[in-house]
């Protein structure tokens, strides 16, 4: 018998994060840090809030990063079950891989997206409708590089068009990564091989009649997985233009510090802002927000930072400027260097002072050391 508690779900959180590279050579695209905490954490948090707390973890890439950080899930009041991908399967692949734990309703989720869409009305809308498999939609005005999804009057699946060009474009509306499952439907994905949602079962599904519905909302939604993304997310959770549910209310004039933070009374930090443990700001630091400082990171005198997110124990040296840029964690960045516009620096590199940065992604092998 079908239990009528909330659902479990399963997690998509075993890709490369290649979009996101140089900072996800060592971390997970799961891990990255959203607000100084990685951004499973907070899908975690959202999901909590509908009481779903049964949840596995589909995973492939770096998977000792993710379960040393959350074990099983006792210090945020869920149960975590790893279910590991020795091969990449793709998304219905990855379900299916973990199938032994799916005995009645799961919700699966995209790891790099983030969203406030309503998981309790989702579910009602799903069982009203009788459906097997209920994806939630979105609503974007360029759907040209998405796959869109066309319903009926009653919000039944018709077609699925993937990446359409402006001349044959019929909806708005595109897969926001996001679904309802029946446990029976992964009957219909074969074991052990590549096999995606998008382009095989829910296609398939629709081809044996089964009901496939879709759920449009309007709320918040994006998908991090890109550089300039990843910054928009930190920024709007910063300017209340989005909430996580690991924070109270942030708002524009919100300045969180954490502890055994040292800074000299001529710096100037303007909100909003978060900066982590232990960070040193030195005299005339301007911190201009939206603005995210990791912990155990030292800005040097003079230094500038806007709308920039620095991961843990970055070092800055004196007058540097950084503005619209991610900075890896353990990056030194050297005396009076502009790093501007997305500018991506990854895990423990040297960029030499007074260098200035040409690309947009800096590598580890594309940067000079301190001499």
């Amino acid at each position: 018998m079908q239990r009528q508690s909330a659902l479990k779900a399963v997690i998509l959180v075993g890709g490369e994060g290649t979009r996101l590279r140089p900072l996800t050579y060592d971390t997970p695209k799961s891990m990255v840090p959203v607000l100084n905490r990685p951004f499973l954490e907070h899908t975690i948090a959202h999901l909590k809030k509908y009481q779903i707390k049964d949840i596995i973890l589909a995973v492939n890439y770096r998977p000792e990063v993710i379960q040393n950080y959350f074990g099983e899930g006792d210090n945020l009041s869920v149960k975590l079950i790893y279910s590991v991908e020795h091969t990449p399967l793709g998304t219905a692949g990855a379900v299916k891989n973990a199938e032994r734990y799916l005995d009645y309703t799961f919700a699966v989720l995209n790891g790099d997206i983030f969203s406030n869409l309503d998981m309790a009305d989702m579910l009602a809308f799903h069982r009203a409708k009788g459906a097997k498999a209920t994806i939630a939609l979105t609503w974007v005005d360029n759907p040209c590089a998405y796959g869109v999804v066309e319903t009926d009057d009653n919000k039944r699946v018709k077609r699925f068009i993937e990446k359409p060009s402006p001349d044959c474009i019929t909806t708005n509306w595109i897969n926001a990564g996001t679904y309802i499952l029946e446990p029976e439907v992964l009957k219909h994905v074969p074991a052990n091989s590549h096999y995606m949602f998008e382009r095989g079962l829910f296609p398939l599904l629709l081809e044996l009649g089964e009901p496939v519905y879709g759920y449009p909302f309007r709320g918040y939604w994006l998908d991090m997985g890109t550089p300039e993304n990843y910054l928009q997310l930190n920024c709007n959770l910063l300017l209340s233009k989005a909430r996580s549910n690991l924070f109270g209310s942030l708002n524009q004039d919100t300045i969180l510090v954490g502890e055994k933070c040292e800074a000299h009374p001529k710096a100037k930090i303007q909100a909003p802002a978060i900066i982590g443990s232990n960070v040193k700001i030195s005299k005339g630091v301007y911190l201009k927000g939206p603005v995210v400082i990791g912990p155990d990171c030292h800005l040097g005198e003079g230094t500038v930072v806007e709308r920039a997110v620095l991961w843990k124990g970055v070092s800055i040296g004196t007058s540097a400027v950084l503005k619209q840029c991610i900075i890896g964690s353990y990056t030194t960045i050297g005396n009076n260097v502009p790093v501007i516009n997305c500018v991506m620096v990854g895990d423990h590199i040297k960029i030499a002072s007074h260098e200035r940065l040409k690309r947009l992604m800096v590598a580890s092998e594309a940067v000079s050391a301190e001499k």
